[in-house]
């Protein structure tokens, strides 16, 4: 590419629309240009990036004998209306829908579960033709609420999704394993520090899934993990054991009368216990996708906090005895969604974990009970102080099954925190990285196929349905991490494995005769060797030159310069800014090597 002939365009000032580095440096480099809300257009350079994410991609997936296919992008309603999803996901503001010009419904793909599973109960009939494994590299359309980050949160991006199907459990772990696999060659391959972390399966469903960390201090996501390397998972999905309990300093039940004592600071310092004696009772307001409203009272030890999302898959598994099948919102009341189902004022601040049913209104949309649960931080408390849903008044001393009923629903709804004990070695303890999302793989079972009819006939002529997996990249999103995680104070620093070209050469003069045969003599004959070469032959000041190279990240920089009466010219390595004097004779040959042990060919 010669630059005098190229669309290529700098920017010296940040964007004002722009919040985090990668996103501004992208726009500032010329990379991609901003359409409207959450779209992009990739200019050549980003193009060229995508191209060579694409093709580790495409080939790490070859590798493991899956088959490529695309899948339309434009879907009827119909088939997610049979996987039960079409709601929730209009519900959620996750996908564009609309009706076309005879009145059906259909939607842009934001993913392709349903379309593949009716391609595969049109086509698999028998264990015989099991395992399958298709993935396709498109474009996904997702309604984002709000936008931002650049290709890390868009409206449109560019995605890898694969699917496999299987006759039985054993056979699909045998594909998850090989997608693990395959997904930390692909990202190694691209030059990036990553974390396979286990991870929530989402609106996806399944019953296992890992998430593919890029580790960048902007990252959207907090990784928790141990320094022995034998565990890690995002925060949402993160199980640990909470610090050991202090014994409480009280041995008989007893009411206390407590005032001012609404928050556990306070109750903490008026009784002078420790909080890790404290049963502490949230409540929130769980709505369900048959428009039930559902209050949950959940019991944790006071030092702890609430996962949402491990909450709400509780309550999702608990959806059908709500006449449900989902849970669609899940949120802290507050005085106004309160004010609509409570039959009197609540004990806030003092709440216990029996709280009366009576404090419920009558209502055909909200269940007469309260749906009780306890962590098991707090089920193993003895001795505790908690509310007596009266103000200004504690009980100290309280024992479960004693004092206050255990609620059946015993589970792990903690947050994960960082020094909190590894359970897999108690010894090890919890850390704590940014990372941003690239990838994730699912274990989805019969979620789809079950619901879709999808199945199959096994060895004994029995009708099954399909397992399934489904296996997901961010090509666009993976980019722009990538820059994420390297860069400096003058620009991208790409990984050579993806970085647009290897090498750019920089004419300071182009008046100099001697200057431009020496940069067109390289720059043909390093293309020739395979070294993905520019051209700067702009008329421009060496300056320029010099910090429009460093801002796009080219790995290689050549300067014909003063170099030149000694027959030599000056490379720059972009990451180190390591500068050397080369004879151009010997400059195709040191760079190829460079590439080729950057990328770990013939290793």
């Amino acid at each position: 590419m010669r630059l005098s002939k190229s669309l290529f365009v700098t920017l010296r000032e940040e964007p004002a629309d722009a919040e985090i580095p990668s996103h501004k440096l992208l726009l500032r480099a010329g990379y991609i240009r901003r359409i409207g809300s959450g779209l992009y257009a990739y200019l050549p350079l980003m193009w060229r990036v995508l191209t060579k994410v694409r093709q580790i991609v495409k080939a790490e997936m070859d590798a493991t004998g899956a088959q490529e296919c695309l899948l339309p992008q434009l879907q009827p309603a119909e088939l997610w209306q049979q996987s039960g999803r079409w709601d929730t996901y209009k519900a959620e503001g996750i996908m564009f829908a609309f009706t076309d010009r005879k009145n059906r419904e259909v939607a842009l793909g934001p993913t392709h579960e349903e379309v593949i599973t009716a391609v595969a109960r049109d086509l698999i009939k028998s264990h015989h033709q099991l395992p399958q494994h298709l993935y396709q590299i498109q474009s996904k359309f997702r309604d984002e609420i709000r936008p931002r980050f650049g290709l890390m949160r868009g409206r449109e991006f560019i995605m890898k999704d694969g699917y496999s199907f299987h006759a039985d459990a054993e056979s699909l772990k045998e594909t998850y394993d090989d997608m693990h696999d395959a997904y930390c060659k692909m990202l190694t391959r691209c030059g990036l520090k990553f974390r396979a972390v286990d991870a929530d399966s989402g609106a996806i469903g399944g019953s296992g899934s890992q998430e593919f960390m890029v580790l960048a201090s902007a990252g959207e996501d907090d990784v928790m993990f141990t320094a022995d390397g034998k565990y890690a998972a995002n925060v949402e999905k993160a199980v640990s054991l909470a610090p050991e309990a202090v014994a409480s300093i009280f041995t008989s039940y007893e009411v206390k009368d407590t005032p001012n004592t609404n928050s556990i600071n306070k109750l903490v310092k008026f009784l002078e216990c420790d909080p890790t004696a404290i049963v502490k009772n949230i409540l929130q307001q769980a709505v369900y996708d048959n428009g039930k409203t559902v209050l949950v009272l959940i019991s944790i030890r006071s030092d702890r906090e609430v996962n949402q999302v491990k909450l709400t898959n509780e309550l999702g598994k608990l959806a059908p005895n709500y006449g449900a099948k989902t849970v669609i919102a899940l949120e802290v009341p507050d005085g106004v969604a309160i004010a609509k189902w409570a039959a009197k004022p609540l004990p806030l601040g003092y709440i216990g974990p029996d709280l009366s049913d009576e404090y419920i209104q009558a209502s055909p949309n909200t269940h007469p009970h309260f749906l009780r649960i306890v962590d098991a931080t707090a089920a193993s408390l003895t001795n505790f102080v908690t509310g007596t849903n009266e103000a200004e008044k504690h009980v100290v001393g309280a024992n479960w099954d004693t004092n206050f009923p255990l609620p059946s629903v015993n589970v792990d709804v903690q947050k994960a925190l960082v020094g909190d004990r590894a359970i897999h070695d108690p010894t090890q303890v919890l850390e704590t990285a940014r990372g941003i999302e690239v990838g994730h793989i699912f274990q989805l079972g019969t979620k789809y196929s079950a619901a879709m009819g999808a199945t199959f006939t096994n060895e004994q002529g029995e009708e099954q349905p399909l397992v399934m997996g489904c296996y997901g990249v961010g090509v666009s999103r993976l980019a722009q991490a990538a820059v994420e995680q390297s860069y400096d104070k003058d620009g991208i620093i790409w990984p050579v494995a993806i970085a647009p070209y290897h090498a750019i050469i920089c004419v300071p003069n182009i008046s100099d005769a001697q200057q431009m045969e020496v940069a067109e003599r390289l720059y043909t004959e390093l293309n020739q060797l395979g070294v993905e070469t520019i051209l700067d032959d702009r008329d421009e000041r060496a300056g320029v030159k010099f910090k429009d190279a460093d801002l796009i990240g080219i790995p290689f920089r050549i300067v014909t310069g003063r170099s030149l009466k000694d027959g030599k010219v000056e490379v720059v390595q972009r990451a180190t800014k390591q500068s050397q004097d080369i004879a151009v004779g010997d400059v195709g040959k040191t760079i190829k090597q460079w590439i080729e042990a950057e990328m770990g060919v013939g290793s």
